[in-house]
């Protein structure tokens, strides 16, 4: 009892702010050293300032992202790719495999090497290929679309959580039954990875760590779990959790905590 009381007492989670990019948590390979999206040169001859891509003073051979860069050059990125239709998600302002992939796709149909990193010729190229994201499109108020599910969701009951694009997929068999938008723990306190399972459900509950509302919690791994977040709600991706996955949309985790059962799996990926 005494232990079972302890870990009763470790469960919850609640929001807090977190850095501009807005992802909440990150692997931890180190980044490549780029800079920030080449917007910040000196005026161009004549007084015109340059556009907020000029890529002019950028060595064509010079690496600006690869997998595990996090920063407001990859959403741009991002947003430019699924201009071209290339990328199909929101943009995250993290490179992961998906970005690698979309920007293969590029730099395949501009005959360069398809390395799947940026270097200054993939950028100069993209930035005269597209044009300059609008704050929309770097930030789109839509449903993050589903990245292609995990193999360990495949088979049986599974809440499949995807780190990069952003989504829960309830799914059976294989078929998703339901999807939305999801938030995690920040850098600090990061949402756990893996395989795990529901180990119990509350319809209503309060965070005992952090006296806040968590409304149609799924608990998975100790204290973390999937739930409702009225924070999330408000201020989305300007905010993070304490390492719990929120959701944003009530009517459609209602329905899906309906049907889940404890003991069904959880996979958190990127």
């Amino acid at each position: 009892m005494a232990a079972a009381a302890v870990a009763l007492a470790a469960t919850g989670c609640t929001a807090q702010a977190v850095g501009a990019a807005g992802e909440s948590a990150s692997p931890s390979a180190a980044s490549p050293s780029a800079s920030s999206s080449p917007s910040s040169g000196a005026s161009a001859a004549g007084g015109a300032e340059p556009t907020a891509s000029a890529p002019a003073s950028t060595p064509p051979d010079k690496l600006l992202m690869a997998e595990g860069t996090e920063n407001e050059q990859v959403r741009e990125l991002q947003a430019r790719l699924r201009q071209l239709g290339h990328f199909h998600r929101s943009p995250t302002a993290f490179y992961g495999s998906m970005t690698a992939k979309a920007v293969s796709s590029f730099q395949k149909k501009q005959a360069l090497p398809a390395t799947g990193t940026v270097d200054g010729t993939t950028w100069e190229r993209l930035t005269a290929a597209s044009r300059k994201p609008t704050a929309e499109e770097l930030r789109p108020p839509t449903t993050n679309e589903l990245d292609k599910p995990d193999e360990r969701c495949m088979t049986g009951r599974v809440l499949c959580i995807s780190k990069e694009s952003r989504t829960l997929a309830w799914m059976i068999d294989g078929k998703v039954v339901s999807a939305m938008d999801v938030r995690f723990g920040s850098e600090n306190t990061p949402t756990r990875e893996g395989i795990f399972k529901v180990d119990r459900k509350e319809r209503e509950w309060e965070s005992t760590l952090y006296h806040t509302s968590m409304p149609y919690s799924m608990f998975f791994s100790g204290g973390q779990a999937v739930h409702y977040s009225s924070d999330f709600k408000a201020r989305g991706y300007n905010g993070g959790s304490h390492g719990c996955v929120n959701v944003r949309d009530m009517d459609r985790l209602a329905a899906v905590f309906d049907q889940v059962k404890v003991g069904d799996k959880v996979v958190v990926h990127w």
